[in-house]
């Protein structure tokens, strides 16, 4: 069973105020509402070289995990394969979400049904015949932001998942 843990983020320089100063520190439910009403996503992978590839894509949020699905040949993949840490951002009006992570390609097929059935509706895409892989990126730490006038430094928080 994965918990996760919140606490300020080390911000040097930026004013973040103790965890118990301020508005405090956001519940992991406010992430996980964010991350569900995000329509795109950015997803940061590396390719072998070291340098960066970052492009949008479509996603859900299943059971704290955040799954999408790209062409099993696109750069996304082919890093993921190479490395799959990654990075997925997401902006929601004012606030942002980060999440640090790793991709595994679905195997499990109860998963890959529960991600169609929630895909299908949110963007009205046609899942018949669907055979892209897709991937569940299980988070390692996620930073939520609020850019809301006076509530960036009293509210950042982070998020770390312990098994």
């Amino acid at each position: 069973m994965t918990t996760q843990v919140a606490s300020r983020p080390n911000m040097p320089g930026y004013g973040i105020l103790d965890s118990d100063e301020g508005q405090g520190l956001f519940p992991w439910s406010w992430a996980i509402e964010r991350l569900s009403a995000a329509h795109t996503y950015w997803v940061a992978t590396t390719r072998q070289t070291g340098a960066p590839h970052v492009m949008p894509v479509w996603g859900v949020v299943l059971d704290d995990m955040f799954c999408f699905s790209t062409g099993s040949q696109s750069r996304k993949a082919r890093n993921l394969s190479e490395d799959p840490r990654c990075v997925i951002t997401c902006e929601v009006n004012q606030d942002q979400i980060i999440v640090e992570g790793e991709a595994a390609v679905v195997t499990d097929s109860e998963l890959k049904r529960h991600f169609a059935a929630a895909y299908a509706p949110k963007y009205d895409y046609d899942m018949e015949g669907f055979d892209e892989p897709v991937y569940v990126v299980r988070p390692k730490v996620v930073f939520g932001f609020t850019t809301a006038e006076d509530a960036f430094t009293s509210t950042a928080t982070r998020w770390r998942f312990y098994e």
